[in-house]
């Protein structure tokens, strides 16, 4: 009877063990020469002299910098860069939406009474979608600079290159998002004889706001994270304050600038959260 029992108790083993174990080995083996190629030694973390730097480094951080005059720059600096992120997002959404419609197809007329599209919309639509991957292939800090270069130090060169980066990466997404919604209504009002737009307003965009919305302020979640980071190449905002202070070894102020960066980015979190809880 004990028997019995023991045996009930008895896990069995994993019939794919083999597998996963032959999976994990492989992806360590494909790991390591990247690691080798990259240098990666995180030892050198617990170096001593690496650590008295770092701790003199971090007490310089104490008591974070809150004099009324710096205070008042962070707050115009940290209100720039929501600036940048919004206005260089805006002009995204601008060109990204016209670029969507022509490429989705959904909205593809020719395609109507036929398997394929025509030739030249079909050539017209490839065009497009090379553009976007050009635009979203460049980073914006890549963009930043070249902007720099040109427009010289200050947030205009933050807005060009998120206007040209998130071009392409929300032209993408919303062109996947709208061929993924149900074809039947957009396609039965260019049947008879409706507009694209008015297939796209009463078709395809009741379904797809939703997601829509939600894509698009995540994007803009990042912008924001984004502005700080162009900052530090001259594109103005916070994150060129901050490099100006790590410049100088101000930690104080450093520290500042990072309790701020923090919450703007959990206001920033917030903001989206309650915008798609309202469309939920």
């Amino acid at each position: 009877m004990t028997n019995r029992v023991h045996s009930k108790n008895v896990v069995p083993p994993d019939p794919a063990w083999r597998k996963r174990l032959a999976i994990i080995l492989l992806g360590l083996l494909l790991l390591w020469p990247q690691l080798v190629i990259t240098e990666f030694r995180p030892w050198t973390l617990l170096d001593a002299q690496s650590l008295s730097a770092t701790g003199h480094f971090l007490t310089s951080f104490f008591p974070p910098a809150h004099d009324p005059d710096f205070l008042l720059l962070v707050l115009q600096a940290t209100w720039q860069t929501i600036a940048m992120a919004t206005a260089g997002v805006s002009l995204a959404i601008m060109a990204a939406i016209p670029m969507t419609l022509l490429i989705t197809e959904q909205l593809s007329v020719s395609s109507l009474y036929q398997r394929r599209m025509h030739h030249w919309p079909r050539l017209l639509r490839q065009a497009i979608r090379w553009l976007l991957v050009l635009l979203r292939s460049v980073p914006e800090l890549v963009w930043a600079l070249l902007f720099v270069r040109i427009t010289g130090l200050g947030p205009t060169a933050g807005v060009l290159a998120i206007a040209l980066t998130y071009c392409g990466m929300l032209g993408k997404v919303y062109a996947e998002i709208i061929d993924a919604t149900d074809a039947h209504v957009s396609r039965t009002l260019l049947v008879n004889g409706s507009s694209r737009r008015a297939a796209f307003l009463y078709g395809i965009l009741p379904a797809a706001a939703s997601e829509l919305l939600s894509y698009t302020l995540y994007r803009w979640e990042c912008a924001i994270r984004g502005s700080v980071v162009m900052g530090f190449v001259g594109a103005g905002g916070l994150g060129q304050r901050m490099d100006e202070s790590m410049k100088m070894l101000a930690g104080a102020e450093v520290s500042t600038m990072l309790l701020v960066f923090v919450l703007l980015v959990a206001v920033a979190d917030a903001v989206s959260q309650y915008f798609r809880k309202a469309l939920a």
